[in-house]
């Protein structure tokens, strides 16, 4: 209502600052650039996220102006509310595929065992390379998303070295998470290697921003497959977070503390 606070100067600015990335995202479209044989597809959402970063008052003084923390707190809930839509969307394409979602049974229920492929890339880089400490365990367990968070937190706490290196990775996945996911999964299709689904599928272990980015090119790379994608990577978005949360606590978090007692007893 006039008066309030969201329609102060500083809010204005925001409001209008989301409309002109909007606009100047989706006037500039989509674009392919061809690499051999693939191709890296770039999404509208993609230039909004890189005009988003740039405007960060901490990277451009002249926004701190108007962007006070009031403002940013406000846009910080905000997105509750505007990804709310997007979520409904997709909770409606998984009813429509419930067969094809059925009959990618024991892969789709078990995709969340994937994740403790994190634990055997990053933990040797971690504690052999890095020599990282106990920032090590909260870093490499899973790929540190919100489930994966909250477990730590409540774990160990987010000021103790394990939540510092979660929230690193958190903080780092969040940043650049969207453009890989974005890339790579197209770049993966266009090998011929993996099935469309088992692509699909992939999506879903992000947040919400990457599992958007990443069916955004999977969808422009097969549109007559777009249902069965967005169908497909919706489930796995919910099973994630339904089934990560135990895998974390009973599978990887134990395992890569197990590892990490065997690796740097002199820490632990």
């Amino acid at each position: 209502m006039p008066g309030s606070a969201i329609f102060g100067r500083g809010h204005l600015a925001l409001h209008g600052l989301v409309l002109l990335i909007v606009v100047v995202a989706e006037a500039i479209g989509i674009i392919r650039i061809p690499i051999g044989i693939a191709a890296i597809i770039l999404l509208p959402m993609l230039y909004a996220f890189a005009m988003g970063i740039a405007l960060n008052p901490n990277i451009t003084r002249a926004t701190g102006r108007v962007l006070t923390p009031t403002v940013q707190k406000f846009a910080g809930g905000m997105i509750t509310i505007a990804i709310t839509p997007f979520v409904a969307k997709f909770g409606t394409t998984v009813g429509p595929q419930i067969d094809a979602i059925i009959a990618a049974g024991p892969a789709l229920l078990l995709q969340e065992l994937g994740n403790l492929g994190t634990i055997v890339l990053a933990f040797p880089i971690a504690v052999y390379v890095l020599r990282m400490g106990r920032e090590t365990v909260g870093a490499v367990y899973s790929i540190d998303r919100e489930p994966n968070l909250a477990l730590v937190a409540e774990k160990y706490g987010l000021d103790s070295p394990e939540g510092a290196g979660i929230m690193g990775v958190y903080a780092t996945g969040t940043l650049i998470g969207t453009f890989v996911f974005a890339i790579i999964p197209v770049l993966v299709h266009a090998t011929g290697v993996f099935d469309i689904r088992a692509l699909a599928m992939s999506c879903g272990v992000g947040s919400g921003s990457m599992l958007a980015a990443c069916t955004g090119g999977l969808v422009t790379a097969e549109p007559e497959n777009k249902d069965l994608i967005l169908g497909l990577a919706g489930a796995s978005n919910v099973l994630t977070y339904a089934t990560g949360l135990y895998v974390g606590l009973f599978i990887a978090l134990p395992l890569t503390q197990w590892l990490f007692r065997k690796a740097r007893p002199d820490l632990y």
